[in-house]
């Protein structure tokens, strides 16, 4: 059977995760009701990433296989047909490379965290990022997150029910900026632990706040003690943005 590569954006608010659960409606079974729907037979979807309840996709990879072969262009147009009135899309659909697998063949995933620092609440964004009614100090949270950077154990900012076998992981990059009214964190790496970018940021916003000086951070990376991290921010404000493969993929 031919199988495709998905690239998906949707709102995760409505959700339990990406993972399909006994707890409530995932993602994943979404996309794999509109993908049979399609085929006309049962099919199995394979993300990228397993992203949390509340949690956003901008570039979310997947990939399925289809008891059809059909273009690119009516894979996307037929799953967004079965899956409204879902708050799911697929933005790109193509035909994949012999053995690839949107788990495995990925070489990098890059998230952002979305602040909006403002005493009143949030409209609009409300779900979409969290509000912080404190202002927060960017350039001190860009300074404390370097000391995250490279490869560590990041036991501090695993959550206790991670069930990766090895702690160490490499930050390829970090960064914090102020874009109007609102404060980004972004990080890329090849693969993450449970909940790590969550505690990293709440822990950055109480450097950002004026809670923890900006070699806190670096304090609590060493401590490899889950106890050291601050509080855990909240899904609302966590996009997946993109998943990367080798160009041969």
């Amino acid at each position: 059977m031919p199988r495709y590569k998905l690239t998906i954006e949707y709102d995760g608010g409505p959700y339990v995760g990406w993972q399909r659960q006994d707890n409530g409606p995932s993602v994943q079974v979404a996309l794999e009701d509109a993908c049979a729907a399609l085929a006309e037979a049962p099919c199995v979807v394979h993300g990228a990433g397993r992203t949390d309840a509340g949690v956003h996709a901008l570039g979310q990879v997947a990939h399925v296989d289809l008891a059809k072969d059909l273009p690119g262009d009516t894979v996307r147009d037929a799953i967004n047909h079965h899956l409204r009135p879902h708050p799911i899309a697929v933005l790109a659909a193509e035909p994949a490379a012999d053995g690839f697998h949107a788990r495995f063949s990925a070489v990098g995933r890059a998230y952002i965290y979305r602040l909006i620092d403002r005493r009143s609440p949030l409209t609009l964004e409300r779900g979409k990022a969290w509000r912080t009614s404190f202002a927060l100090d960017a350039e001190a949270m860009h300074a404390a997150a370097q000391a995250l950077a490279g490869r560590h154990d990041f036991s501090t900012f695993r959550d206790a029910r991670c069930q990766a076998d090895d702690p160490v992981k490499t930050l390829d990059a970090i960064a914090v900026a102020r874009l109007g009214g609102e404060v980004q964190v972004s990080c890329a790496a090849r693969s993450f632990l449970h909940r790590q970018v969550r505690s990293i940021v709440g822990s950055l916003v109480e450097v950002g706040r004026g809670k923890w000086s900006t070699a806190a951070i670096g304090r609590a990376l060493t401590a490899a003690d889950r106890a050291a991290c601050g509080p855990v921010a909240p899904p609302d404000g966590l996009y997946l943005v993109r998943v990367d493969y080798p160009s041969s993929t």
